[in-house]
């Protein structure tokens, strides 16, 4: 029977990893008692005695906790952004290659992406390996989020303006553009692991519902990509192609999975390149307990 620990169980993707550790029967659950959350000793304990550790901290905290892990045996899934540019850390998107979920396998550092950049992973990074278009272009990305994307305290805000809904233009119904100085913390990981030579032009948006998103990337010049798309994730449980495009795309289709679904829209010489997932899902704790599962079998 595994054992696991999670380190910093608060935060919504920590809750959300506890929850499922709890539904399985084939794992033991290692909890940190409520007076020694601070203890680093007693966290270094649990860390090396834990067959899988998954860090949901802020970025330094789990560098720190990282740190603290000496038994050459345990394997560390890190949620944070802190180690998913790191060569030394697998970056825990198995569906990318045979090469990636090798290096899943056979390591004991696993860096979890960040969920905007799993969907554009999942569009780009196959795009750019098979030539279909080159490292050097520029791109453009936007993605439509849930707001439990924001983090705890986001979403006790968007919770009690639902109580007190205005309809104006200062509503919490309003779709909100965010990151406007075009930085976003996935933006390393999505320029790095696509292989792209520049960052692309990156828009995220919180949407007024809790959970689901959906990342589309705009493309001109190329044809085919259903097909394309449809044998490069052939033989991958979570990862699907649209055979038919609805008139109106829902980004929770995959909410409460470890799925994502990939839809192309042409039109002409005009592509569109939309990834449903959930945020919380694939985009989170289901990639999460999915790394797990492959590098502890």
């Amino acid at each position: 029977m595994k054992k696991v620990f999670v380190d910093g169980h608060e935060g919504t993707t920590g809750l959300q990893i506890i929850e499922k550790l709890q539904a399985r029967k084939d794992l033991e659950l290692l909890e940190i008692e409520p007076q020694f959350r601070k203890d680093a000793a007693r966290k270094a304990e649990l860390l090396n005695s834990a067959d899988v550790a998954f860090l949901c901290l802020p970025d330094d905290a789990a560098k720190e906790s990282a740190a603290l892990v000496t038994n050459p045996n345990t394997v560390v899934i890190d949620t944070s952004t802190a180690h998913r540019t790191n060569d030394a850390w697998a970056y825990g998107l198995p569906e990318l290659s045979p090469q990636h979920r090798e290096k899943i396998k056979n390591s004991k550092r696993i860096a979890n992406p960040g969920c905007h950049a799993t969907g554009f992973l999942l569009a780009v990074y196959p795009l750019v390996a098979k030539g279909i278009i080159k490292a050097s272009d520029n791109l453009s990305c936007y993605s439509l989020t849930g707001y439990s994307g924001g983090g705890k305290k986001l979403i006790a805000e968007y919770q009690e303006n639902f109580k007190n809904i205005k309809f104006n233009s200062e509503s919490v119904l309003a779709s909100k553009p965010y990151a406007l100085g075009l930085h976003h913390k996935h933006l390393p990981e999505m320029q790095k692991i696509s292989g792209l030579a520049k960052p692309p032009l990156f828009n995220p948006i919180l949407g007024p519902y809790y959970q689901g998103m959906a990342v589309t990337i705009g493309l001109f010049g190329v044809s085919g990509l259903r097909e394309f798309f449809a044998d490069y994730y052939r033989d991958c449980q979570y990862v699907s192609v649209a055979l038919e495009n609805p008139d109106k795309l829902d980004p929770t289709i995959c909410n409460g999975t470890n799925n994502a679904k990939i839809f192309v829209f042409a039109r002409e010489e005009h592509a569109q390149i939309t990834v449903v997932l959930d945020n919380l899902g694939k985009g989170a704790s289901g990639a999460a307990l999915q790394n797990m599962d492959i590098a502890v079998p």
